[in-house]
């Protein structure tokens, strides 16, 4: 039986929304995203560039959408303290922070322009309300990432109760 893209789509965006408001780690990779998109105009990237920089984008975060759905996997099949399935979380884990290693080296080999960023950091300077507007965002970007997620976190099925 075959599901009509809409509903599969709507599933898809209910699964992501889910895993904004419980993880906190996919909170930071999309706040950092966020500002990533925000200075790339600034560097004057060719498009194969930012098409790079989508593509990395969309690997952390897909690899922490993988790694939420193993973790609530996970816990369902496994309650309590297992050895094995802590160590199928752990690989999950070390799957999202490859991801998230590459992305930062992909981001030191576009951003790393000095020229560029004496630049911005000048042009900043130029108008104050423009440094003011973003050192505005910083707490907001940190309240988003600090929101509380589940009620009650479970605890890792690899950490011993005591």
């Amino acid at each position: 039986m075959s599901v009509p893209f809409r509903k599969s789509a709507a599933c898809a965006a209910k699964g992501v929304w889910r895993c904004l408001k419980r993880e906190r780690n996919m909170r930071i990779h999309l706040s950092a995203a966020a500002y990533v998109l925000f200075f790339s105009p600034f560097f004057g990237f060719s498009r194969g560039e930012q098409g790079l920089l989508f593509l990395t984008i969309g690997a952390v975060l897909a690899a922490e959408l993988f790694n939420t759905a193993a973790e609530e996997l996970c816990d369902f099949v496994s309650p309590g303290y297992a050895k094995q399935i802590g160590c199928v979380k752990d690989l999950a884990a070390g799957g999202v922070l490859v991801c998230a290693l590459a992305a930062a080296c992909v981001g030191l080999c576009l951003f790393w322009r000095p020229d560029k960023l004496a630049a911005l950091w000048a042009w900043f300077w130029e108008e104050p309300l423009r440094l003011a507007a973003f050192l505005c965002t910083l707490p907001a970007a940190a309240c988003f990432v600090a929101l509380p997620g589940r009620k009650e976190k479970k605890q890792r099925n690899y950490e011993k109760r005591g």
